[in-house]
């Protein structure tokens, strides 16, 4: 159904994606369950089997969370014992979050987990590509037009 009320909720791309986003993490969880993962703590292993022995700065970066949000999950998963987090010998001030032998072998175990969630969603890969292709762009753009709303 589509409305010429610029305020409808259907019409609202905000509320779209905060749906799509929940939708996401409702396919995950019993896929991640059996692991003894959330979503996001998921998403922060995935950053570290892709480059091992970074900063907290650095993960959240990488996955675009501010510390605050970062460091329970990096507690939780030390907690699991999948990481482990020291300071840095070149400098104290930073925190340096490496796997333990767990969590690389939590890797294997994780094989599954993108086929799983791609055959759940009813989507071919073909469409799930394009899917998050598009998304890269509209990150991109939106991140964009953020930074410029903040420089004014």
């Amino acid at each position: 159904m589509t409305t010429t009320d610029p305020l409808a909720l259907e019409s609202q791309v905000c509320f779209q994606a905060v749906v799509a986003a929940r939708s996401v993490v409702a396919v995950y969880r019993p896929i991640l369950e059996p692991l003894g993962l959330t979503h996001p703590q998921y998403l922060v292993m995935l950053a570290l089997w892709e480059r091992d022995d970074r900063s907290i700065s650095d993960l959240g970066v990488t996955l675009q969370l501010e510390p605050a949000t970062l460091t329970p999950l990096l507690k939780r998963l030390q907690g699991a014992g999948f990481v482990d987090r020291a300071r840095s010998r070149a400098d104290e001030r930073v925190v340096v979050v490496s796997l333990t032998e767990a969590g690389r072998e939590l890797r294997e175990r994780a094989l599954h987990v993108p086929a799983q969630a791609a055959a759940r969603t009813g989507l071919s890969i073909a469409e799930l590509e394009a899917l998050r292709d598009a998304l890269d762009d509209v990150v991109g753009r939106l991140t964009g037009a953020a930074a410029e709303a903040a420089a004014v």
